[in-house]
């Protein structure tokens, strides 16, 4: 005779009042020519996990920012997304200042820092107020915002 657990119970799995855990790995990004927005993301310093050419349709190359647990990929084949159309991708950075002047000595150009708090937010420093930007080849849009301290409710407590 055999057994079935009905328990409800799960095992080997990360699940809380919260839900299942899950973790942002890979963004896509729409680009013209792979050849060119790999050159530019591995002259940021971020890192060539993979470039994968699978047939002549489709190529997948991924690329991950320094210390992050998320990765970018592009490539042919990816995406029907219009080139230049992802914007507003944050990297947060401890020091905005070193981050910019960093890409700045890369070759890219980055907008100046601004500090913008909403009226009647009345914080100490720029943790989260401080950003700048810049895009790729394409024309995907990135920000750097400094991040220095979390704000409450900005950690999981499980």
């Amino acid at each position: 005779m055999s057994s079935t657990d009905v328990s409800g119970e799960t095992s080997g799995r990360a699940e809380s009042a919260l839900g299942v855990d899950m973790n942002l790995e890979v963004v896509t990004l729409p680009v013209a020519d792979v050849d060119r927005s790999k050159a530019f993301y591995q002259s940021l310093g971020w890192r060539l996990d993979i470039d994968l050419v699978i047939s002549d349709e489709v190529r997948n190359v991924q690329v991950t920012p320094p210390h992050s647990g998320c990765s970018i990929q592009f490539g042919k084949g990816r995406t029907a997304a219009e080139p230049g159309s992802a914007q507003a991708m944050i990297l947060v950075v401890k020091d905005i200042d070193a981050a910019r002047d960093d890409l700045i000595k890369r070759g890219v150009e980055v907008s100046e820092v601004q500090e913008m708090k909403p009226p009647g937010f009345d914080a100490p420093g720029r943790s989260y107020f401080a950003r700048a930007s810049f895009s790729d080849p394409d024309g995907n849009g990135w920000e750097l915002q400094e991040i220095t301290t979390r704000l409450p409710g900005r950690t999981w407590e499980d």
